[in-house]
C-alpha cells in the first residue's frame, strides 16, 4: 500500500474517530472524551515502546471508578469497529487499494499462458469452476445485525466521500449523515439481551445473500465474461452455474438442541418466501423493462398469444402474478395453514427458469443482445445461483446421536443393543434393512424425545423437493455404519430421493483413518450403487487442531487429502472436498487464495465447497464489492490450482513433516492434555467462563452439558487464548518441533521446503501471522492479575517458549522482523493494537473485579463483553 492508499484511510481513521470523541462529548460530556483521548495517546506511546507510558496506563486502566468502565470500554470497542470500517473500504476504494479491478482475469491468463497451457485447457477448466461457499452460524456473528447494517452504511458514506467532484453542500450532507449514523452507533447497546435463536441467525445469513450477494454474484459473473471473451474465443454459457451457496444456519443441530425438525422446516419456508419477493422485485423491472414489441414466432408459439403488442411483458406480467401467488402461498404455510397447492405456485427453478429463458433466446434472436444480457441476464444468473430457496441447507448431526437412536429403535423390536454390536455387524443390519421392502420403525411407537426429534428431521427432509437440501454432514464419523445409518433413516422416513450423505473427519485419529473408511464403503456395492458416483467428504479443521495443535493437524488433513484423491481416482468416484474452515489460524484460517492453493494437488479438481464462519463472512462476503473480490480470488485460486498444481512434496519433506508432527503433537498434548495445572490455568488466564455468558449464537458452549475441556468448542478454545493474546492453540508444538529439526541439521531441509512447497510455506507464514497479534506483554498482565501463584510459573513456561518459536520462525523465513513479506497486513495489526490492547486492560481489571466481588453491577458485567466484543474486533476474529 503506498502513501497516498494509507492518508486515505489514516484520514477516514481521523474523520470516524474526531466524529466518534464529538459524540461521545454530547453523551458523556468532556472528562470522559479527555479521559478516553489520554488512555489513546498512552496506549500509543506504550505501542512504540514507552515503558513509561505503559505503566501510566495501567495505572489509569486500574484506577477507573466502576461507572467509567462502561463508556471508556464502549469507546475504544466502537473505535475499533470504525477502524475496521475504515480499513475495509480502503480495500475497495477507487483510490486507494481497489483502484485496480477487482476481477482480472488477465493477470491468472498470462500466467496460465506463461506456463505454455493451450487456450482450449484454460476454457475446459472455465467450464468446470464449482464455487459453493457455505454460511455457518457458529457464532453467527459478535455485533449485532442493527450494528452491522449501521457499519454497512458508514461504509456507503466513505464511498460517497470518496469523490474529487463533490459539491460543498454535498459533502456536508453527507458528513451529516455519518455524525448521525456515529450518534445512532453510541446510542444503541452492542451486546444483545439474549442469544439468538436458529432463526434469528438464518435471517442475519438471508440479509447477506440480499443486501450484497444479490447484486455482487450477476456483477461479478458480467465482468469476468466480458474479460474471459476479450482474451478467449469463449462467453460463459447463460445457464453456467460456477457460483452457488449453501447455509448451515437453522440446519446444522450438532450439539445445538435449539435447532429442531421445526426450526428447519420453517427456515426453508423463510428462504423460499424471500426469495420469491427478491424475484419479484426483479420482475417488475422486467415488467417494465421489456417493452419491445419484436420477437421470434417460436416466443409467440411459447406464450400462446399472436396478437399482443408488447410479448415480453405479456410474460413477464404473468410471472409476476405466479411470483405473487407464490409469496402468499408461502404466508399461509408460514401461519400453520394448508393452503391448496395449485400449478401456479412456483416450486421448482424451471419455472422460473424457462420463461426467462425463453424471453432471453428470443431477444438474442431479434438483435436485442444488449437488452437480453442487462437486466434479464441478471436475473437468469440470480435463478442459477440462488434459485427459489436463496440458499441451500445443509443438515449436519452427530453420529452418536445416529447411533443411539438406532439402539433405541433395535432394542424396542427385541433385536438386541445396536450400540454395542461390532462394526462388521453394525453393517450386515444396515445393508439387509436398506434392502428390506418393508419398514423398520413401526408407525404406533413413541420413542424418546431425542430419537423422535431425528425421525421428525428425517421427515422434514423427505418433504422437501431434491436439490434444495444439498447433503446431510455426519460429524465425528469414525465408522462406516455412520455413515450408512443416516441412510437407513431417511429410508424410514420414505425420502422420495436419495439424499448424499458426508462424512465429517475432524479429530486426529479420525482423519488418519478416513480413507480406510471410505475404501471400505466403496467396497459394499449398495453404497457404490446409490452414490452413483460422486462422493463429498468434509475435512475438519477446529478438532483436530484443538486435538492435536495446528501443526500435526495441518499435515493430517494434508495427508487424509491426498489419500482420499487417490481412493476416489482409482475407484472412479468424483470427489468433492469440503473445507470446514474458521476465521483463525488455528481453525483452518488465513488468506483464502493461499490456504486453498497450499492443498494437496488435485483437491479443488472436482469444485470448491467451504465454510465462512462468523465474522468473516462480514468480512468478505458482507458489501457487494468485498463479495466481488472474494469471489475472484477463489475463482483465481480454483484455475491456478487445477492448471498450475503446486508440486508434490518430496519423500525427504515428507519423512520431515511426519517427524515434526509427531514432535509437535506429542508436546501440544503433553501440555494440554497431560499437565494437571494446565486447566485451571486455562480457566484463570483466560475469559472462557465469562464467553459462556456472552450471547455469541444459538449453540452452547459445549457438545455434551457436562465433561471437561474435550467436551469444549473449538470457539470458546480458540477464543479465550486469543483475548489473553497468547494464541496458544495456533502456534503450541510447531515452534519447538521445528527448532528441533533445526538442531538434527535440517535447516537447509526446512529452508527449501519453506520456498518450494507451498503447503509448508503457508504454514510458516500463519505463524508469523498469529505471532504478530500476539503480545506477551498483554499475557503476562493477565497472569499477574488473575492466575494463583503456584500456576504463575506454567505462564512464563509459555511465553518464554513462544519467543523462542519467533526467532526459530524468522530463521527458516529469513525474515528480519515478523510478517516482513507482509507489511500491510502488519501495519494494519498494529494500528488496531493502539486500540485493542486498552480493551485488553480493561478486561483484565473487570475480570480481577467481578471474580473477587461474586456480585457486581449490571453495568460491569456488560463493560466485560464489550471488551470480549472490542478484543475480537481488533483481533479480526471471534474463532
Amino acid at each position: 500500500m503506498n502513501k497516498m492508499q494509507q492518508s486515505l484511510m489514516h484520514a477516514n481513521i481521523k474523520l470516524l474517530g474526531d466524529m466518534l470523541g464529538r459524540t461521545i462529548g454530547d453523551a458523556k460530556g468532556q472528562d470522559m472524551v479527555d479521559l478516553v483521548e489520554t488512555i489513546r495517546r498512552l496506549s500509543k506511546a506504550s505501542h512504540s515502546g514507552d515503558i513509561e507510558a505503559h505503566k501510566s496506563l495501567v495505572e489509569a486502566l486500574q484506577n477507573l471508578k466502576d461507572e467509567e468502565f462502561l463508556p471508556v470500554a464502549r469507546s475504544f470497542n466502537q473505535f475499533l469497529n470504525l477502524t475496521n470500517t475504515a480499513e475495509q473500504y480502503n480495500s475497495v476504494s477507487p483510490h486507494a487499494q481497489g483502484s485496480e479491478n477487482p476481477v482480472n482475469f488477465a493477470e491468472i491468463y498470462q500466467k496460465l499462458k506463461a506456463a505454455g497451457l493451450r487456450d482450449d485447457q484454460i476454457i475446459k477448466e472455465i467450464e468446470n469452476i464449482s464455487m459453493d461457499l457455505v454460511l455457518t452460524a457458529h457464532p453467527t456473528e459478535i455485533n449485532r445485525r442493527s450494528l452491522i447494517n449501521n457499519l454497512n452504511q458508514v461504509d456507503h458514506c466513505l464511498a460517497l466521500l470518496d469523490h474529487d467532484d463533490l459539491a460543498e453542500y454535498q459533502k456536508v450532507q453527507i458528513l451529516q449523515r455519518l455524525r448521525q449514523l456515529i450518534a445512532q452507533y453510541w446510542y444503541t447497546d452492542e451486546i444483545r439481551q439474549n442469544r439468538p435463536t436458529p432463526n434469528e441467525e438464518a435471517k442475519w445469513g438471508y440479509e447477506v445473500v440480499e443486501n450484497s450477494l444479490w447484486g455482487a454474484v450477476p456483477a461479478y459473473l458480467r465482468e469476468l465474461d466480458e474479460q474471459i471473451s476479450s482474451l478467449l474465443p469463449y462467453k460463459l454459457p447463460i445457464d453456467a452455474r460456477p457460483i452457488h451457496f449453501s447455509s448451515w444456519m437453522g440446519g446444522d443441530r450438532d450439539g445445538n438442541p435449539n435447532v429442531t425438525a421445526k426450526v428447519t422446516h420453517d427456515v426453508l419456508l423463510d428462504s423460499r418466501r424471500r426469495a420469491a419477493k427478491m424475484f419479484l422485485s426483479d420482475v417488475e423491472i422486467l415488467v417494465k423493462e421489456l417493452s419491445m414489441a419484436t420477437c421470434t414466432s417460436e416466443f409467440r408459439d411459447y406464450i400462446k398469444n399472436y396478437e399482443v403488442q408488447e410479448p415480453y411483458r405479456e410474460l413477464t406480467k404473468k410471472l409476476r402474478a405466479q411470483l405473487r401467488k407464490t409469496i402468499a402461498y408461502l404466508d399461509e404455510k408460514i401461519e400453520g395453514k394448508n393452503p391448496e397447492l395449485d400449478t401456479d405456485i412456483l416450486i421448482h427453478n424451471d419455472q422460473l427458469w424457462e420463461p426467462l429463458h425463453e424471453c432471453y433466446k428470443s431477444l438474442v434472436a431479434c438483435k436485442m443482445e444488449i437488452i437480453a444480457n442487462d437486466k434479464l441476464l441478471d436475473t437468469l444468473r440470480r435463478v442459477r445461483c440462488f434459485g427459489l430457496t436463496l440458499t441451500q441447507l445443509d443438515i449436519r448431526q452427530e453420529s452418536t446421536i445416529h447411533t443411539e437412536t438406532l439402539s433405541e429403535i433395535t432394542k424396542y423390536l427385541g433385536l438386541g443393543d445396536y450400540e454395542t454390536w461390532s462394526e462388521d455387524d453394525k453393517q450386515a443390519f444396515l445393508i439387509k434393512e436398506l434392502n428390506s421392502k418393508r419398514p423398520l420403525v413401526p408407525n404406533n411407537w413413541n420413542p424418546s424425545p431425542q430419537t423422535k426429534e431425528v425421525l421428525e428431521t428425517c421427515r422434514v427432509i423427505a418433504e422437501i423437493p431434491a436439490g434444495v437440501i444439498p447433503t446431510y454432514v455426519i460429524s465425528m464419523t469414525r465408522t462406516p455404519s455412520d455413515i450408512l445409518a443416516v441412510y437407513l433413516l431417511l429410508k424410514e422416513a420414505e425420502c422420495p430421493y436419495v439424499l448424499p450423505v458426508t462424512p465429517l473427519f475432524e479429530t486426529l485419529n479420525d482423519l488418519n483413518n478416513a480413507n480406510s473408511i471410505m475404501q471400505q464403503l466403496f467396497s459394499i456395492s449398495w453404497y457404490r450403487g446409490v452414490i452413483e458416483n460422486k462422493q463429498m467428504i468434509m475435512i475438519g479443521y477446529s478438532d483436530s487442531a484443538k486435538d492435536a495443535g495446528s501443526l500435526a493437524a495441518g499435515w493430517a488433513q494434508y495427508r487424509a487429502q491426498e489419500a482420499l484423491i487417490k481412493t476416489c481416482q482409482d475407484a472412479g468416484i468424483a470427489l468433492t472436498l469440503f473445507h470446514g474452515r474458521g476465521g483463525t489460524v488455528g481453525r483452518g484460517g488465513g488468506p483464502a487464495k493461499v490456504a486453498l492453493f497450499s492443498q494437496p494437488p488435485g483437491s479443488l479438481k472436482d469444485g470448491l465447497r467451504v465454510t465462512e464462519q462468523g465474522e468473516m463472512i462480514r468480512f468478505k462476503l458482507g458489501l457487494p464489492d468485498l463479495a466481488i473480490r472474494t469471489l475472484s480470488l477463489y475463482a483465481d485460486a480454483i484455475l491456478e490450482a487445477n492448471l498450475l498444481p503446486p508440486p508434490a512434496p518430496k519423500q525427504e519433506w515428507r519423512d520431515l513433516m511426519d517427524d515434526l508432527s509427531d514432535i509437535s503433537c506429542n508436546i501440544y498434548q503433553g501440555l494440554v492434555h497431560r499437565n494437571p495445572d494446565f486447566i485451571p490455568y486455562f480457566y484463570q488466564a483466560t475469559p472462557e467462563a465469562e464467553l459462556a455468558r456472552l450471547p455469541l449464537g444459538s449453540r452452547p458452549a459445549k457438545r455434551r452439558p457436562t465433561g471437561g475441556i474435550e467436551t469444549l468448542r473449538a470457539i470458546p478454545w480458540i477464543f479465550g487464548w486469543t483475548q489473553n493474546r497468547i494464541m496458544l492453540p495456533a502456534w503450541l508444538g510447531a515452534g519447538e518441533a521445528l527448532q528441533q529439526a533445526i538442531d538434527n541439521g535440517k535447516m537447509d531441509v526446512l529452508k527449501s521446503m519453506y520456498k518450494d512447497w507451498p503447503f509448508f510455506g503457508t504454514r510458516i507464514s500463519m505463524l508469523e501471522m498469529v505471532y504478530a497479534k500476539a503480545d506477551l506483554r498483554m499475557s503476562q498482565y493477565y497472569d499477574e492479575r488473575l492466575v494463583q501463584k503456584d500456576l504463575l510459573g506454567l505462564g512464563q513456561k509459555i511465553r518464554e517458549q513462544l519467543e523462542k518459536d519467533i526467532n526459530t520462525v524468522l530463521q527458516i523465513s529469513q525474515d528480519k522482523y515478523l510478517m516482513e513479506g507482509l507489511p500491510e497486513i502488519a501495519e494494519n495489526i498494529a494500528m488496531r493494537n493502539i486500540y485493542t490492547n486498552p480493551l485488553n486492560l480493561l478486561q483484565v481489571e473487570l475480570l480481577h473485579r467481578t471474580r473477587a466481588d461474586g456480585e457486581h453491577s449490571q453495568e460491569l458485567e456488560l463493560a466485560l463483553m464489550i471488551t470480549i466484543s472490542g478484543i475480537a474486533a481488533g483481533m479480526r476474529n471471534t474463532g
